[in-house]
């Protein structure tokens, strides 16, 4: 099995993304950690986040041989109960629903379809969402993602490499 952690970063010239493979759900270090930097960001647009980071979390995936498993973003994968599309879900439509996606989001928006799952020393949970498997399953794997905080290790780790591709 392959997994994915990626994160997408944006300043007022330019944006980048990272990705971190691993194994296993539990695994403390990636095994290949891409980054990717173009010009600035496509302009933000209220209620189209997708469209301001899914070219950027594509060109990293776009790196690799072939896609991964599953891939673990920072976000929803549904807004609702009506299973109105996250960013989540426009990237596993993007990857022609073959690679399972999992959000990770850390606050709560309104209706949407996750589990909550508590780490580490943390009090508040974080909001799993899934598409291409089953949401229980998804709250398991980041349940057991590296780490002792709140947020797992290669999701830190993938959110400091896309900032760091800024520069």
């Amino acid at each position: 099995m392959t997994i994915a952690c990626l994160d997408a970063a944006y300043s007022e010239t330019s944006a980048g993304g990272a990705c971190a493979l691993f194994p296993t759900w539990d695994a403390a270090e990636p095994v290949h950690v891409l980054t990717y930097r173009q010009g600035v960001a496509a302009a933000y647009e209220p209620g189209s986040f997708y469209k301001r980071e899914l070219p950027i979390l594509l060109a990293v995936l776009n790196q690799l041989e072939r896609p991964p498993e599953t891939v673990v973003i920072d976000g929803y994968v549904w807004l609702d109960g009506d299973r109105r599309p996250g960013l989540g879900a426009f990237l596993y439509e993007a990857l022609a629903q073959r690679t399972r996606v999992v959000g990770v989001a850390k606050t709560s928006f309104g209706e949407a379809p996750c589990i909550p799952v508590v780490r580490g020393n943390s009090q508040r949970p974080l909001f799993i969402s899934a598409a291409g498997m089953n949401v229980e399953e998804a709250a398991r794997g980041v349940r057991t993602m590296h780490g002792r905080h709140r947020t797992p290790t290669l999701l830190r780790l993938v959110d400091r490499e896309a900032r760091a591709a800024l520069l």
